[in-house]
Parts: structure tokens; sequence; C-alpha cells
């Protein structure tokens, strides 16, 4: 650095006098001439004017001994740094600048390389792009933005932006108009998800203006709002407006997401939860009571039935386990029935610097309330689920069963990740809370805490007798004897299977059973043989599911789950595809329940019958109608093959063959077995739709009539879901985390896999000819046909 004053002598070249100004060097940035001080060039003989110098460092930060003119730069590569250009008219000076370093001073931009990469580096702002968001989203700049109404070419872009996916993220320029017309964008409801990712949620004043922008933005849909509880939303306002928008929904409504609502709760404050439970935590004195509040109940139940459940009160019982010996899921038993028994017990192994989520935003705590009243308002994700399991006994059904599944510990090892036990413990707390919730509340909560323990135990007295079924040694016909025999027993696990209390049915809360028939209990012919169980119910009729031991459900769970949300989305749109959205419940990692659907597989149905149209003939005949078929039995099946072609496309369903493919003898057609999704797939080259040769023929042949009904309603299924794009991915973005086999593969890919199929980068009239290749292409698929002859070549081996 060098600074100088006034020159004070004259010098002679060639024995002729120069004039004074001819001497003196000028600015390299003004191109005036250095009268007064200046900075000199670290590596040469140029110049800038000291008040040029500090306009420029105040932008752009630069040391004055570092400062290099442009020619010093010019063997060395440029760091391209995009300037930005600055609207707002208060800021003249710094728009001239800027403007001339843009046209002649990009070698500035040299100048910041070394540290901008040393920034980066260390996961350091970006001092350009930060010095324009500040002046951009400063305070000053509101009062202009609020009068900024976009020109037509700006009305294309924003509306572009709203309509990207949720998974599609702004670049620095889209979100600059975002937060500038945001007053603009605040009439639509579509919009605020894509205003609070423009947001710097490190920002103090930024934060302020966008909340405030939040409270008077137009209330989002219900089925929108799920964004703003992903990993993504981290902010304890924005997560409290979620719950407010999802308040509004009807329980019917909150059916649909609890699933995902559940593993949201993974993104929540940890110490909050933690914080909630201890609040509404009882002393002794209110553990007694309630403890006798129990045994009255087990009292008053046991003389109205012949039920053999033991009538032990149910908060007197503890459980504890050596980590050394005990199976994983006898822990979980044992954790789950310890918080659903004794709520007062505090979580074990949480280290207190776990209790709060990084994720989230550790600076707004909201606490659990103890009193659940209609009017109060309640705060954070884990009370409003609990406020309304409390108030419907099916919402808190399901909520019990998702909430078991996550508090199982499903480390066989016991080696688990800090992180993951930390999640694991914090299920573990909102299970408590809601025990303790339900056994402080009125007679009618209570009641249903009581109904939840007496099927806890069924479920485990019934995997006892599963297991104690599968270790007998003989064949499938042996094993089902045992089976029989054991369910007629009452001794045997001290519970009377074929006469009990009546109970909801896990599966199906609706629907109350009181027994088991012993004598029609079956196993299947598989590898883990699933028992096939008909339940009597209250209304003396007969219930079928099969209960699976050995097998993870979590997987079919959720196809299921979107499968039932689907139909439900078609629905809306007056469509009825016909589809068989069957329940099935996961009552562990190791177990649970499928609905059994009266129905033959496809193979069975062409090896008995000989072909689909034989099969409905038989029970369907009309002698005057096509295929002497009862129309509205050929109609049920063209409907249900493209609803379920449409949407096995969409979940990337693999493994597609003509055993796991089903009908009825009402003309439905639907799919079981979700072993492998998302593009997964054991065979080679499968075709996009499960479309097999017997399929077609059944509808008369690619060029019936019945044909094109199916291709035309192939077509409009998938312009009416893609419409609901952003509700499935917003589903699919909640379950990454889920553990779930497909998704845990590759849960960065996971979102992206459903985003594809659904082609959200075409229009309507391009989607409909994609479908229609897509349909062709299935159709012809020669790989598909000989690999489904292997197919039946091992089955027939098998067999």
């Amino acid at each position: 650095m060098t600074l100088w004053g006034q020159i004070v002598g004259k010098k002679s070249v060639n024995g002729k006098k120069e004039t004074e100004s001819s001497l003196l060097p000028k600015c390299r940035l003004c191109d005036s001439i250095i009268k007064t001080s200046a900075i000199k060039c670290s590596k040469c003989s140029c110049y800038l004017h000291t008040k040029c110098f500090e306009k420029v460092a105040e932008i752009f930060d630069i040391e004055k001994d570092a400062w290099q003119c442009r020619s010093c730069f010019q063997n060395r590569k440029l760091l391209e740094i995009d300037l930005i250009r600055i609207e707002n008219q208060c800021l003249k000076d710094q728009v001239r600048i800027l403007t001339k370093l843009v046209s002649e001073q990009d070698y500035l931009n040299c100048l910041q390389k070394e540290r901008l990469q040393g920034f980066q580096e260390n996961g350091e702002e970006n001092l350009v792009e930060s010095k324009h968001h500040k002046l951009a989203r400063s305070l000053r700049s509101g009062h202009c933005d609020k009068d900024a109404k976009p020109n037509a070419t700006m009305r294309d872009i924003l509306n572009t932006i709203v309509s990207y996916p949720p998974t599609k993220n702004l670049s620095n320029e889209e979100q600059d108009h975002v937060w500038k017309y945001r007053f603009y964008l605040s009439t639509q409801k579509k919009a605020l998800a894509k205003f609070l990712k423009c947001v710097n949620w490190n920002q103090h004043n930024e934060v302020r203006q966008a909340l405030h922008m939040m409270e008077m933005w137009a209330p989002m849909d219900v089925e929108d709002a799920l964004e703003l509880l992903s990993p993504n939303f981290a902010h304890p306002a924005v997560r409290r407006y979620a719950i407010s928008r999802l308040q509004q929904a009807p329980d019917d409504e909150i059916m649909l997401y609890l699933l995902q609502l559940v593993q949201a709760l993974k993104y929540e404050n940890f110490k909050t939860i933690q914080d909630g439970y201890t609040r509404i935590s009882p002393g002794r004195d209110a553990y007694f009571l309630t403890e006798d509040k129990e045994a009255q109940l087990e009292k008053k139940d046991s003389k109205e039935s012949n039920s053999t459940i033991t009538n032990e009160p149910l908060l007197h019982r503890s459980s504890s386990y050596n980590q050394d010996t005990i199976l994983a899921d006898q822990i979980a038993a044992s954790n789950v029935n310890s918080v659903i028994e004794n709520p007062e017990q505090k979580p074990s192994g949480l280290p207190e610097n776990l209790l709060q989520n990084p994720i989230t935003d550790s600076g707004n705590t909201d606490t659990l309330r103890s009193h659940m009243n209609d009017e109060e308002e309640v705060q954070d994700l884990a009370s409003f689920l609990i406020h309304r399991a409390c108030k419907n006994f099916s919402l808190a059904n399901y909520f019990y069963w998702y909430l078991l599944l996550e508090c199982e510990d499903q480390d066989t090892n016991l080696r688990q990740d800090v992180a993951d036990e930390a999640v694991r413990n914090m299920y573990l707390t909102v299970m408590k809370t809601f025990s303790q919730t339900l056994a402080r509340g009125s007679d009618s909560m209570q009641k249903k805490r009581h109904i939840l323990t007496k099927q806890q135990k069924f479920i485990d007295k019934l995997v006892k007798l599963m297991k104690t079924v599968s270790r007998e040694s003989g064949n499938r016909k042996k094993k089902a004897e045992k089976l029989q025999q054991l369910l007629a027993d009452s001794d045997s696990f001290k519970f009377n299977f074929s006469k009990f209390e009546a109970i909801p049915f896990p599966l199906d809360p609706d629907v109350m059973i009181n027994g088991i028939i012993p004598e029609q209990a079956s196993l299947f012919k598989s590898a883990l043989m699933p028992s096939k169980l008909y339940f009597k119910t209250v209304e003396n009729e007969e219930y079928v599911a099969i209960f699976k031991l050995g097998d993870d459900l979590r997987q079919d769970q959720l196809i299921l789950q979107m499968i039932t949300l689907m139909d439900k989305l078609l629905s809306k749109e007056n469509l009825d595809l016909k589809l068989t959205p069957y329940r099935v419940l996961a009552t562990s990692t190791k177990h649970g329940f499928v609905q059994f659907i009266d129905s033959v597989t496809v193979a069975e149905a062409l090896a008995t019958e000989g072909s689909i149209h034989n099969y409905f003939r038989k029970y369907h005949p009309q002698e005057n109608s096509p295929y002497g078929i009862a129309p509205d039995i050929m109609d049920t099946y063209v409907r249900s093959c493209a609803g379920y072609c449409v949407i096995t496309y969409l979940l990337g369903v693999g493994d597609r063959h003509l055993d796991n493919l089903l009908l009825t003898r009402d003309g439905k057609l639907f799919h079981i077995d979700f072993g492998y999704i998302l593009g997964r797939d054991p065979k080679p080259l499968p075709p996009p739709m499960k479309l097999s040769k017997e399929m077609v023929e059944a509808m008369g042949g690619v060029h019936s009539e019945h044909f094109q009904q199916f291709r035309k309603l192939c077509y409009t299924a998938f312009l009416h879901l893609r419409r609901h794009a952003n509700l499935m991915l917003n589903l699919f973005s909640l379950m990454v985390d889920a553990s779930v086999p497909d998704i845990a593969l590759e849960p960065d890919k996971a979102v992206r896999k459903v985003q594809d199929k659904l082609r959200l980068d075409l229009g309507d009239e391009e989607a409909v000819h994609y479908i229609q290749n897509l349909i062709e292409t299935s159709v012809t698929a020669i790989m598909a046909a000989f690999v489904e002859q292997l197919h039946k070549i091992t089955q027939y081996i098998r067999n």
C-alpha cells in the first residue's frame, strides 16, 4: 500500500519539461487524474483514488494491502461471480459503482477468488450473495414491494414457480422474484410454501417479515400444509401454522395421513415433547388414583364377560429386561407394556443433549397440555395427534399401533446409533404422554386406554400361539392341526381364543370381535405359512383375516395406504375404478394382519377355468351380453384393470405375476404382495405396467370396445392423480426415514422416483400420449411373457 500527497517537482525527459498533470497517474476506476491520496497495486504501479477504493471495499470487503490491478491477474483463472443489479432507487450510488465494475473492473472478482473458495470450503456464506440478499430483503425495500405488480412476463414466471413440485429447489433468482412479489402472491394459497423456502431463517429481520406475511397469507389447503411438517421447515412458528391447518381437517382426512404424521414426529423439537410429558406426569397420589380406576374398570369388565384375561391392575405391573440376553422383539413388548401400564416411568437412556432435535429450532418450546379441551389451542404435532386420538377411537387405535412400531427396538444386536436411540425414546415419551392423557381424562378416555391394553394382550397371546405352531415339526397339515388344537384349548396360554371379551379388531376397529373359530383356521402354502383366521363378531358374522408371523408388513401397509388415498382422490373426481384397498396393519416389525378378500389368483382361474371369461361366465352368465357375461361384471373388470395399471405404475410396484393378481367373483382385479416398489424388480426388463396377454384377451383383445374403454380410463386416472402430485410427494417425503425397506435403500431418491413417474414436465395432452405409449409397450412386452412362463414352471415344480 502506498499513500502520497502533492507532487512538488517537475521532471525532464529527453531534454523536455513535462507538465505536472502529465506526470500524475490516473485512477483505474474513474479515469480521473489522482491529485490526492491513492491506493497502489501490490504488484505494479497502478492506482485507485482512495474514495473509489473505499466504495469498492464497502461492497466487496477488499483489504488495502491485497488489492491488485487487472493486468496482474491476466494469467490467472478468473472466478465468475454473477454481479447483481440493484433496482432500489435509494441505492443509486452503489448501482453506479456496480455498473462500472461490471463493464470495466471485472478483474476485481479475482480479488475474492481465494477468499470465497475458502469460505465455501468451510461452509461459510458467499459474501457477494450475502450482500445482495441483505439489500433485497431489507426493511426499506418492503414499502416498495407492497405496491409491486408483475408484468405479463413476470406473472408467467411466478406461475411457473408456484406450480413447481415440493421437491424442486428454487434458484437464487427465483427466490428474489418470490420475495419481491410476495404481497402480490399472498392471495395464492399454494404460493406460501414457495415463499417460506425463500426465507433465511437465521436473519432476524427477515424472519419477522416472513412470519408477518404468513399470518396474512391466504390459508393453505390441508394437503399442502403437510409439506411444512417435513425436515425442510424447522422454525416452530411454521410448524405451528401447519398444525393450525390440520386442525381444520375432519378425522377421516387425518386418518388418511396418520401414518405420515406419526413419522413427522421425528422432525419435531424433542425437548418440547419431553417437557410436555414432564408437565402432565402426575405425582404419587394421582398414580394410585389412576391405578384404582383401572382396577375398577377391569373388575367391571370381567363381570360382564366370560373373558379369561387376568384382572391384574393395568398400572401395577412393570417390565424390566437384560439387554444382553433378550431378543429385540421381547424388548419392544416389555418397553411398550411398561409404557401403557406404567406411564409415569421415565424414559431411560436418553442423553440430555439429545432431548433437543438438531433439526428444529431450540428457542421456542411449546408444551403438551393435560387438559385437552376443544377450545384449547394445540401448538405442536404430538399434542395435536394425542388430542384427536383421545376424541376418536379409530384414530386412537391406529395411532397406538403406529407408535408401538416406532417404540420397538429394531436392532437385534442392541447396538443402535445414538440418534436412532434418541428418536426411539422420543416415541416412547409420546406413547407415555398419550397413555397418561387417557388415564387422567374422562371415563370415555379411560375406557379407550383400557381397550388398547386388552388389544395388546390379545396380540401378545396370539403371537405366542403362532410361535408354538411354527416350532411344531411336520408338514403344513400337521401344523394346521396344531393351530386348531391350540385355538380350541383355553388352558394352553391362559386365554380362551374361541370366546373372549369383545374388543375392536386392531386391523379394523369398527369391527368388534369376540372369538376365533378354531376348526376353520388354516395355513397358506408359503415359506412362512401365514395363518387364515375366522373371527367371530358381535353381530354373529365372520371377519376373515391373515396373520403373518416373521414378516415385515410396513411396506405393504404404506402401499395400501396410498392405494386407499388414490381411490378417495379419484372418487372425488367421480371416477370409480372399482379398487380393492384391503386393510394391512403391522403390529410389529415381525408380525401383523392382512384383511382377507374372497378371491382367486389369475393363475388359478386360468388353470381351473381355462380363461378369465370362463371364470366370470361361471358365476355371472348372461346369454345376450358380450362374451355371455353380465355387463356390470365386465365393466367392473375393465375399470379395476385400468386403476391398478396406473397405480402400480406410479408406485413402481415390481415382481408382478399371475399369482399375485387376484380376481373376485364380481369382476374386480387387484394386486397383493408389495415386496418390490419404487422400480425394484427381481425380473429382468419388466414392462412399465402389468398387462398380460390373458388380461387383454379378457377385454376382447386390443381392438375391442372394452380395451378402448380401458385406455380412456387409464388416461383419465393418470391426469386426475397428477393434479394431486403435491399431496403424494409430500406423503412420501415424510416416509423417507420410516425404515420401509425399499425406501431405506435409497431414501434420497425415493420421492424423486415417484415424481418421475408422474411426468410433471408434460402438459395434459403430452401426458396422455405418454401413457398411451406405455400401454402399447406393456401389451407387446416379449420378455414379460417369457418370464411369466418361467414363473409358471417354477410354481409347478414347487407344488
